[in-house]
């Protein structure tokens, strides 16, 4: 009796490790298809809207965002050009504040959904050169959460009006972010001590 309690539970276990290892194997082929798939963005931004302090809710790793600790803030206004000014600010490890000031070019007027962001120092911005692309893939209708990203899936930003999201919208954006081809094993969750 012991024996075949035994096979059965084997049994059980073998059809659960075959099912696990098929639903896997779905999922990166499923992400390596969407990767292959040219990225989608939101139909339109309305700048005026967009506008304002965002708070880095979760994001894939960047170089230039290692210094980063916690409280990071994108903050965006319209500049007398028209551009957009980008001032991003965190706080590091040893506790001290960082800054990076740059600038946004809208590519798809009057859709808005694609820009180019430069931090080169200001008085050689105009060359489009050191341009990174930032595209708006998912954003609220409310415009309180937007996921971010760029043609090629290597950055992704979930930004959020609040410095503490809801865990289920901040999994759904990230699920998003997976269905258009994103990897989200190396996704860093922000800290945010800000309420």
């Amino acid at each position: 009796m012991t024996t075949q309690n035994s096979s059965g539970n084997g049994l059980k276990l073998a059809k659960i490790a075959v099912g696990s290892a098929v639903l896997l194997g779905l999922g990166a082929a499923t992400m390596a298809y969407a990767q292959n798939e040219p990225l989608a963005t939101v139909e339109k931004v309305e700048l005026d809207r967009y506008l304002g302090t965002w708070y880095e809710v979760a994001r894939k790793p960047l170089s230039f965002q290692n210094k980063c600790d916690r409280d990071v803030t994108a903050t965006y206004t319209l500049n007398e050009n028209g551009n957009i000014v980008v001032d991003n600010r965190c706080m590091k490890k040893d506790g001290q504040p960082t800054q990076s000031l740059g600038e946004a070019f809208v590519q798809d007027p009057p859709q808005n959904t694609k820009l180019k962001v430069s931090f080169l120092p200001d008085f050689i911005r105009w060359i489009p050169v050191g341009r990174g692309d930032y595209w708006v893939l998912k954003l609220d209708e409310n415009y309180q959460t937007v996921l971010v990203g760029e043609p090629k899936r290597k950055y992704m930003w979930i930004l959020s009006r609040n410095p503490q999201l809801d865990k289920n919208v901040v999994n759904e954006y990230l699920q998003y972010a997976q269905s258009v081809g994103y990897d989200l094993s190396d996704v860093i969750h922000t800290k945010q001590t800000q309420r």
